[in-house]
């Protein structure tokens, strides 16, 4: 008469019901508390947490699915404070009734966002992560480029792209 209860599906559907359980559910449930971010752990005690991120694909796409979360709140951000200064131009541009109070409000708008964009830079690794994609896509650029060229380049710069 009744059907049996199912688990109901996950906030992504049924994408989570697919994807695999963690390796480690200890580990996993640490991970989970921090976020999925390691940054700040000394390098003697992160070797545990990079061995499971490397062979657990659920925590895998958790931490990037925070980091996305992260990176969009930062560029999110960042075109608001663009949009903010912009009205700000416009108000001064063509000078409306109560121009003093619009341009309050722009600034206001622009020193929230700055502030809101400094809040997740310091809240979130998501600057590292930039960082290291920027330095992945100059050692792929760097070894393409041909070795007349390599040699020009400083040597301590050499060593930094490189990461040696």
């Amino acid at each position: 008469m009744f059907a049996a209860p199912h688990a109901a599906p996950g906030f992504f559907g049924d994408k989570v019901s697919d994807m695999a359980e963690c390796t480690d559910r200890v580990i996993g449930k640490i991970l989970a508390g921090w976020r999925y971010d390691i940054s700040g752990l000394a390098p003697e005690m992160r070797g545990d947490y990079e061995a499971h991120l490397a062979e657990c694909e659920h925590c895998r796409s958790r931490q990037r699915l925070h980091r996305g979360i992260d990176i969009g709140l930062m560029v999110l951000a960042s075109a608001s404070m663009v949009v903010f200064l912009l009205a700000y131009g416009v108000i001064r541009h063509f000078q409306p009734n109560h121009a003093f109070w619009l341009e309050i409000g722009a600034l206001g708008g622009f020193l929230l966002s700055m502030l809101l964009w400094l809040l997740v830079a310091v809240a979130t690794p998501a600057p590292m992560v930039v960082k290291d994609a920027a330095l992945t896509g100059a050692r792929m650029g760097l070894d393409k480029l041909p070795e007349e060229i390599r040699q020009r380049i400083p040597e301590d710069l050499r060593v930094k792209i490189s990461g040696q």
